[in-house]
């Protein structure tokens, strides 16, 4: 007699809701829980970001909804989506919320839990994998090495309005962390570089743009700062992409393990022992 290794999670139950993280692409890099909760989920309510085969491993006969947010195209508004989710877990359904990501790291997942909590349905958050840590591992760029950074942030590159968020000091940023990973920046690279220049960063700067992250159709731009903007423009890509500035990025020719895969050959350690590029 076989045994569910999962039976022992708890289970989706009717008339609640699951807010989870589908992870930055890879349907291998789902959580346990998340998995379970596909597989007994009534409806899944998603992104736009969430991969396909993710979605592939909802139960048969699961209704899958789209409910995705792509800036510049017309999309569902928040308070719709968090209602939606209101409703059918009023009706009865087993719900599962899939977002890219985490669904705390400028997911909204936020947003649709309080609104949870006013109408008073239960709801379990299954945290994922976030892009701007899993995505740049896809890409061979650590978010901290102990030879390079102590700190890292995180910040996105635009508002709820679409522009450059007014309220992030970029002078504090710049000058004080030397590792800085930007969700939904491509858009406004130009301001954003500028704005990271002007509080003392280095034209020369290593710059990684990681479009469409953990996914078969990945790619990678390894530029500078100060010429992120052209490079971009030239390149043809498009978001979704993370962007990190910092000197991690050059490890990426020591650990872009998936073009080591591919046949692609793996440089030593541009820093050495000492923590400094070496010639």
């Amino acid at each position: 007699m076989s045994i569910n290794p999962l039976s022992h999670l708890p289970a989706l139950e009717p008339g609640s809701v699951w807010l989870v993280g589908a992870g930055p692409g890879d349907p291998g890099l789902l959580t346990l829980l998340a998995a379970k909760g596909l597989a007994e989920a009534d409806v899944v309510v998603h992104d736009a970001l969430v991969n396909d085969d993710c979605l592939r491993l909802a139960q048969p006969g699961a209704e899958l909804e789209y409910a995705g947010k792509r800036g510049g195209k017309p999309s569902a508004k928040q308070r719709d989506i968090s209602l939606r989710l209101v409703e059918l877990a009023r009706a009865g359904k087993r719900v599962l919320r899939l977002k890219g990501g985490d669904p705390f790291v400028f997911g909204r997942g936020g947003e649709e839990a309080l609104t949870l909590v006013e109408h008073n349905i239960p709801f379990r958050i299954v945290p994922g994998i976030t892009a701007g840590i899993g995505g740049l591992a896809y890409a061979g760029i650590p978010v901290t090495h102990r030879e390079i950074n102590h700190a890292v942030t995180f910040l996105t590159g635009h508002d709820s309005s679409g522009i450059v968020p007014d309220a992030i000091n970029w002078e504090a940023i710049g000058k004080g962390s030397p590792v800085i990973v930007m969700y939904m920046a491509m858009k406004h690279i130009a301001q954003i570089s500028a704005n990271l220049m002007a509080s003392g960063r280095l034209a020369s700067e290593p710059v990684a743009f990681v479009c469409n992250a953990a996914t078969g159709a990945q790619r990678v731009l390894e530029t500078t700062l100060g010429k992120a903007t052209d490079a971009a423009a030239a390149s043809g890509l498009e978001p979704p992409a993370i962007v990190v500035v910092g000197e991690v990025v050059r490890l990426r020719a020591s650990l872009d393990w998936l073009g080591a895969l591919a046949g692609r050959r793996l440089q030593p350690n541009p820093f050495g022992r000492s923590g400094k590029v070496t010639a």
